[in-house]
């Protein structure tokens, strides 16, 4: 019979010497050597003041170290830092032993989001000097993530002023009943948890009276439109996603295209992507070269963000909403696309018909007549012009025909409050009407050299979100406040351009 060696994975001490933990090709070990060899931190020596008394403070080097090879694991808990740093040999090489506290920890990615950007702008210079960064296109895009934020607690102002009476009228209802028990005999178990209940309504009541208080005003768009609040975290959104609402996040990238080096990254409170990309373009304005084109998906389409490009005189290629439609390569792109989660399938039903559309109308653009579905003519009032330029016939229903017509549900969208139906036959653009930037772009974005160049964007970006996603694990932002999520949002592209320059650069052991 075969005899073996036994084998015991338990407790040992062992003489260990850490630094040959870190081997060389891994993550770790460029982290380690980038950090010790490469960075300057002394911007992070302001934030103390213990040279003449207090206890000594950990390095900000250590802590750094830590929180990177943590987020490059999927570890984003501060708690879970600190057991690792207690039980995990890279860790314990990574932070000599020592074990930080995960307040310290938690504190460190909170407070120093200043220090980390100046870390981040150090990488990304090392990256360009070493050839990374091509400069000829860069990609920028968003996802959009959940915070650590309760979704339940959004609305406007006037919404929890509304919660706040109704928790306000509860506690006095119960406040009375309890006077009017007041004598007699009642079960002590029943009585304590209707004291229970008091006293939580009281609390929850408290807790928006603060809010309200310290908050006296809406959120405001860009427009001046309202937008609704969070008692939880007042910087985060609601966002529109494919798996439903989300209360949280956009993280927006700016992606180099020669080795998905993110040379942007910023984290807004805000579902509209419109908004974000004029400040990403701003920010990454060192970068760009006269000969740099920048790739931007639909989602960031405006007339204002095309005339803020034109007047900063970047090129650019900005998809549009048809800008696919208009592509013969997408032709038969229906038949790859998922089908829809019934859980968050937001469509129509069958009990739902559609409102009818101008297609719907029978119009004689030659006598300029025309028929709606219900067979009546439409009164012609004159000549529309909206603000693109574009003119045509405009058709509206009298308040006699409409009021009757049958079809008026599947003909105007309130129709117990509209009057009757109108709708505009444009005809074209005004002769007089200047080329917007849109127009511009379509044809641009349309033209074959476009169209390759475009294709582009996609090998570019998207591989950066597989891998903060999907191999880092970041499925959630876990701080609150625009500030603090912006810093963790900046880690995670450290961790992202460190693995680059371990990859394709000469740090650490790397290629």
């Amino acid at each position: 019979m075969a005899r073996y060696k036994d084998v015991d994975s338990g407790t040992k001490l062992l003489a260990v010497d850490l630094s040959r933990q870190l081997l060389p090709g891994t993550f770790e070990h460029a982290l380690n050597h980038l950090v010790e060899h490469e960075l300057d931190l002394s911007h992070f020596d302001a934030h103390y003041h213990n040279d003449a008394r207090g206890s000594k403070a950990y390095p900000p080097a250590m802590l750094l170290k830590v929180v990177l090879f943590a987020y490059s694991q999927g570890i984003a808990s501060s708690r879970a830092m600190e057991r690792a740093c207690r039980d995990h040999v890279t860790f314990i090489a990574l932070s000599g032993d020592c074990v930080p506290h995960f307040t310290t920890l938690a504190a460190f990615v909170s407070e120093r989001g200043e220090d980390i950007q100046k870390v981040f702008a150090a990488v990304l210079g090392i990256c360009l000097n070493q050839g990374l960064i091509g400069r000829e296109m860069f990609a920028i895009d968003g996802v959009k993530l959940p915070s650590n934020a309760s979704k339940a607690r959004s609305g406007t102002r006037a919404d929890f002023q509304k919660q706040l009476a109704k928790l306000e009228a509860a506690a006095a209802t119960m406040l009375q009943r309890h006077r009017e028990q007041d004598g007699k005999p009642v079960e002590p178990d029943l009585q304590a948890r209707e004291q229970q209940r008091l006293q939580k309504l009281q609390r929850e009541a408290g807790k928006f009276r603060d809010w309200l208080a310290a908050n006296p005003e809406d959120r405001k768009g860009p427009s001046g439109s309202v937008r609704k609040s969070n008692r939880t975290d007042n910087e985060s959104a609601k966002m529109a996603t494919s798996k439903g609402v989300i209360q949280g996040y956009t993280g927006v990238v700016a992606v180099d295209a020669k080795h998905q080096v993110i040379v942007e990254a910023q984290a807004h409170g805000t579902g509209s992507e419109q908004e974000l990309l004029l400040p990403v373009v701003d920010a990454m304005k060192d970068l760009l070269t006269d000969t740099s084109l920048l790739t931007v998906d639909a989602g960031y389409h405006s007339e204002q963000n095309l005339q803020g490009l034109e007047s900063r005189g970047i090129d650019a290629l900005v998809a549009d909403n048809d800008m696919r439609r208009r592509d013969e390569r997408f032709a038969t792109q229906s038949r790859h696309q998922q089908d829809a989660d019934p859980l968050h399938d937001k469509s129509p039903g069958q009990d739902q018909p559609a409102l009818f559309t101008p297609a719907d109308f029978a119009h004689d653009p030659t006598q300029r007549t025309c028929i709606c579905p219900a067979g009546n003519s439409l009164q012609r009032s004159g000549t529309h012009r909206d603000k693109r330029g574009f003119v045509g016939d405009r058709f509206r229903g009298s308040d006699k025909l409409c009021g009757a017509c049958p079809l008026r549900a599947r003909c105007l969208k309130n129709p117990a409050k509209a009057a009757g139906r109108l709708v505009t036959f444009f005809r074209g653009k005004a002769p007089d009407a200047p080329e917007s930037a849109t127009a511009r772009m379509k044809r641009k974005i349309d033209s074959p050299e476009g169209r390759r160049r475009y294709g582009r964007r996609f090998a570019a970006v998207e591989p950066v979100f597989g891998n903060v996603r999907h191999n880092k694990r970041l499925n959630r932002f876990t701080l609150r406040g625009r500030r603090k999520v912006n810093t963790q949002w900046t880690l995670y592209g450290l961790v992202h351009n460190i693995e680059k320059l371990m990859n394709y650069g000469k740090i650490g052991g790397g290629r």
